[in-house]
């Protein structure tokens, strides 16, 4: 649960963030007539992110027990590309967000309203997305339909309340702390669905190694116990681990997360002062 509350959390604010940030604009240039057309589009994203979890969780029941098993760890490394991609994307692009998207917002208004609408429903809909593919990869993982779901619910309310906070200037964040934790929680657990990716594919006999057991500590820590629960709820971990999956779960997260953390520590580049200023560089 905590793993899909964190996700759920995550990527809502990016969402809340970026409807505040387009919401200001219209109001700010003074075109709030244009505000229906924004969400329009905020409503087709959701719609859109809603049937992509209910085909994703539907979809393949019916089918052997095999194929199931090749379409969950495939979705689950897919899953797992998607978040290692936004986790990045947002550390290199967070402080030129609000810029960018009000150049885009520019734009659209000057084509239309329906270009208004489909950069809303983009903007909304990569996050939606990204949020049904990575929750329904970490239920399948946890073996529970209803707890990750309730967890990605909870976080996605917290993050729709913190964003109207940040909207209304009643609540100051950190958003840069706030995503560099997050980040770097979120390697763990997208190296626990990359694991039960690989476990997946195995049983579904696509990669070796199915009784090659790296480690079995079931006996001390009983998957039926509560710590056992929550360290598969939180982190995915598996008592019994086979050799692949720890090769996997290793070469993801110690690269990734080094390089995330280097990302986020590495200072903006400052700008360079002028040795022989202009009289029009000067302030007066």
């Amino acid at each position: 649960m905590f793993a899909n509350f964190l996700i759920g959390l995550r990527e809502g604010l990016e969402a809340s963030l970026v409807v505040g940030i387009l919401v200001a604009y219209l109001a700010r240039t003074g075109r709030r007539d244009l505000l229906p057309k924004v969400w329009l589009g905020v409503g087709f994203a959701v719609a859109v992110s809603l049937a992509a979890g209910a085909a994703l969780t539907f979809g393949p029941r019916g089918l052997s027990f095999e194929a199931q098993e090749l379409i969950g760890g495939t979705l689950s490394i897919v899953a797992v590309g998607f978040v290692t991609w936004m986790i990045f994307w947002m550390a290199r692009t967070s402080r030129a967000l609000r810029s960018e998207l009000e150049g885009r917002m520019a734009v659209a208004v000057a084509a239309g309203g329906t270009s208004l609408v489909l950069l809303s429903a983009l903007a909304v809909g990569r996050e939606g997305l990204e949020t049904a593919l990575f929750v329904w990869a970490a239920a399948q993982a946890t073996g529970s339909s209803t707890s990750p779901i309730a967890g990605a619910v909870l976080g996605l309310a917290v993050a729709v309340v913190l964003g109207i906070g940040v909207y209304k200037g009643a609540l100051h964040l950190n958003l840069a702390s706030f995503f560099r934790w997050t980040g770097a929680a979120l390697v763990i657990v997208a190296g626990g669905v990359l694991a039960y990716g690989i476990h997946d594919l195995q049983e579904a006999r696509v990669l070796p190694g199915l009784n090659t057991i790296a480690f079995d500590v079931s006996d001390t820590i009983p998957p039926s116990s509560w710590y056992g629960t929550l360290l598969k709820g939180t982190v995915n971990f598996s008592p019994r681990t086979t050799v692949l999956e720890a090769i996997a779960w290793t070469c993801y997260v110690v690269p990734v997360l080094f390089l995330f953390w280097r990302s986020v520590r590495t200072p903006a580049p400052r700008p360079t002062s002028n040795p022989n200023p202009t009289p029009d560089a000067v302030s007066v």
